[in-house]
């Protein structure tokens, strides 16, 4: 099965390219297109796809809005959101991972890894753009933002190998690589991500690597 898609962009130009280009792969099928974020959400509620590729700006309902309103209805296993923009800004990047965005993508990004982009996310994974994620970790490093999930206790909950693998979800390893270097099978790297996720209370890998980050974990 392909995977599902609506594009979200008010400009019709580039929604329309973007919805050709992920069009053109064998493995994703775009759905709708939807030219501001409330049509976004309306058309998410009537096709249920698999990600929604979502601009920032856009007028009367904005992409931050409609993927909380997507990802709250939505809830575990339904739709995921990519945030695809032209700015890589501090305040979008976490605005977004705050509304539930699984991914964060610049529009200049190659046709392939937009692509790559929407697999990732629809195999439930997490994705930031390498300049972004740069970009957040820097500023968590510098500690320039509340740390609204710094609480250091409750990673004690976490056993020794549930920390392991944060530490390499934080790095950016997929599940096959973590199982890799931990000599694990990938089914239970599997299972101690969905442990991880359960006992933090989040959502997503995308909140556990701000997690990890935010808590001095790694």
């Amino acid at each position: 099965m392909p995977i599902t898609v609506i594009v979200a962009d008010d400009q019709d130009m580039v929604r329309d390219g973007i919805a050709t280009l992920l069009d053109a792969a064998e493995d994703i099928s775009v759905l709708a297109q939807a030219a501001d974020g409330g049509e976004a959400v309306a058309l998410a509620r009537q096709h249920r796809p698999d990600v929604v590729v979502m601009d920032v700006r856009m007028p009367s309902t904005n992409g931050l809005t409609a993927t909380r309103e997507i990802v709250g209805e939505s809830g575990e296993g339904g739709s995921r959101v990519l945030m695809l923009t032209t700015f890589d800004l501090d305040e979008y990047v976490y605005e977004a991972l705050g509304a539930g965005a699984s991914g964060f993508l610049l529009k200049d990004a190659p046709v392939e890894d937009l692509r790559a982009a929407v697999r990732v996310v629809a195999e439930g994974e997490a994705l930031l753009a390498p300049s972004i994620t740069r970009r957040l970790i820097a500023d968590i490093a510098r500690g320039r933002r509340e740390k609204v999930h710094a609480r250091p206790e409750i990673v004690e909950t976490l056993t020794p190998r549930e920390a392991d693998v944060l530490r390499y979800i934080a790095r950016g390893l997929s599940n096959a690589e973590i199982a890799a270097e931990l000599f694990l099978a990938e089914q239970t790297v599997k299972t101690h991500v969905g442990r991880i996720l359960t006992k933090l209370s989040l959502r997503d890998r995308t909140q556990a690597v701000v997690f990890a980050y935010e808590t001095g974990l790694v």
